[in-house]
Order: structure tokens, then sequence, then C-alpha cells
């Protein structure tokens, strides 16, 4: 641009001097700029030549759009800060180009605090084995919903629909995850049993509830694997676990009674009471 200039800047403190940083306007006092120790403070302090144009418009290469942050926080000593982790990140890289050090500490911790506000909202834990899965089941006192789904346990050719179905478990099983997460511990197990596609619910470290959604069927010339997708039995189970929550000294003996035909405390189950509730565990063994 004609009429530019290089100059060095003097004045007292009160002076005023016109700021052009990378197009946006800026007006304020050489006391300002000089207050701490920074770039600036060389710049207008008469020991450096600054790039001024024909309207006596200082000329700043760099990006004004948080320019005026920094110039509050020199003013004041401190200084609203935006909220966007976008916007966080490019004040802070203005704060260390004009080596504003007690400003670039402060926008670094709000920073790394916003990047720790934004961590996934929904944590999976993936298990591999026996020891794994039961030390997660001892350490929550949240109910808990595993999912075991390995297609490479399957040694017979799958029907038809049943890698369909297999990504339906999947897909639901996530969905469950992001809806009662906080509520219930959700983990997937990948390697587990001989099992394809299970679901296991356990509260107070027991299993109380198993849907198996693979069987074995018998074609004309050999065995073939079949996967379903039991969607309402799945949602049933989840939400029956969910009685199960917040209950740090054991299962409530009332509640276990109503959900599972235990007996209440103190109390006894009569012997068909008790031949109900084995055959139902066999059941669910058997599924």
């Amino acid at each position: 641009m004609s009429g530019e200039q290089k100059t060095v800047i003097q004045g007292g403190a009160a002076k005023y001097v016109k700021l052009n940083v990378g197009g946006s306007l800026h007006y304020t006092t050489i006391g300002t700029l000089t207050k701490q120790d920074t770039m600036l403070r060389a710049m207008f302090s008469g020991r450096m030549e600054v790039l001024t144009d024909s309207e006596g418009w200082i000329l700043i290469d760099r990006c004004g759009k948080h320019f005026g942050t920094i110039l509050n926080y020199l003013r004041d000593g401190s200084v609203s800060l935006p909220e966007a982790r976008r916007e966080l990140g490019e004040l802070l890289s203005e704060c260390k180009y004009y080596l504003v050090s007690d400003l670039v500490q402060i926008v670094d911790s709000a920073l790394k605090k916003k990047i720790e506000d934004q961590d996934p909202i929904c944590k999976v834990p993936l298990i591999t084995s026996a020891k794994e899965e039961q030390a997660l089941l001892h350490k929550t006192n949240k109910p808990v919903v595993k999912l075991l789904c390995n297609r490479h346990n399957n040694k017979y050719s799958y029907t038809n629909n049943s890698d369909d179905n297999i990504l339906r478990n999947i897909e639901l099983f996530d969905k469950l995850s992001l809806r009662f997460y906080g509520r219930v511990l959700f983990i997937k197990d990948v390697i587990g049993s001989q099992e394809i596609c299970c679901w296991s619910y356990y509260a107070h470290g027991q299993k109380m509830a198993e849907v198996c959604c693979t069987s074995i069927v018998y074609g004309t010339d050999k065995k073939h694997t079949k996967v379903e997708f039991p969607e309402a039995r799945i949602y049933e189970e989840t939400l029956n676990i969910l009685l199960y929550e917040d209950r740090n000294k054991g299962p409530d003996a009332e509640l276990m009674q109503a959900t599972r035909g235990y007996p209440p405390k103190g109390g006894t189950a009569s012997d068909e009471e008790e031949e109900m509730e084995r055959h139902e565990r066999d059941k669910l063994r058997r599924k």
C-alpha cells in the first residue's frame, strides 16, 4: 500500500495510538500497550520501528479477531474468555505471539478444561477375559448390561439375515448405552465364550438374566447358525435391570422377590416356589 512507512512510536502513557490489526481497528493508549512485559511493550516503548499507513494507523500483520480481548486483559488484568473450544485455541495462539504470558496460562488452562469436559459422554469398556469382567462387575455399584458379540465364534454357516441381525443387536446396544449411560454400566465382550451374540444382565455382581440371540438350525445337508434380534425382550430386560440401580448395600429382598421369585428377607420360600425358581433359571441357561 502506498504511503506506508516505518516509524518509532514515542509519547507518554496517556498518548492514544491507532492500531489496524489485520483489518480490525483499535484505539488505545501507549500506557495500556506497555503495561505488561510483552511484545507490544517492545513495539510501543520506542525501542523498535513499527509500520504505519498514510493515515497514521499502525499496521500489525495478525488476525484481529481476538486482539480486543488481549487489550481488555492489558487494561483490567482480567477478561471474559470465549466459550467455544476453537476460539480459545485461536486466542491462545495470539497470546503466545504477543508474549502475554499470564494470559497464555489462563487461556491454556481454560482450553484444557474444555477438552476434559468434552470427553466422550459414553464410555463402554471392552473386555477380553473373564478376569476383566469380574473386576468390572465387583467394582461398580451400577447394574450391568454386557453384550457378547464375536462373529468368529461361529463354526457353521449363517442363515439368511443373520449378519443383519448381528448388526441390529450392536446398534441397539449403542443406543441403549447412550440412553442409560450414567445409570447402567454397559460393557462389550469381544472374545467371551463360544456364543456369537448374547446379552447378559447383572446386579450386585450376580447374573440376573440372559438373552441369547443365537441358535443352531439343521438344513438338508449341514448345520447352520441362526442369529435373531429379540428387540422387545432386550428392552424388557434392560428396563428390569434398572430396578437394581443405586442399591449399594446389596439386592433389595422385596424387589428380588417381586422380579425374580426370591423370598423376602426373613421369610422362607415354599418347595413350590423354589421349584419354579429353578425352572426359570434352567430356562435362561438353555436360551
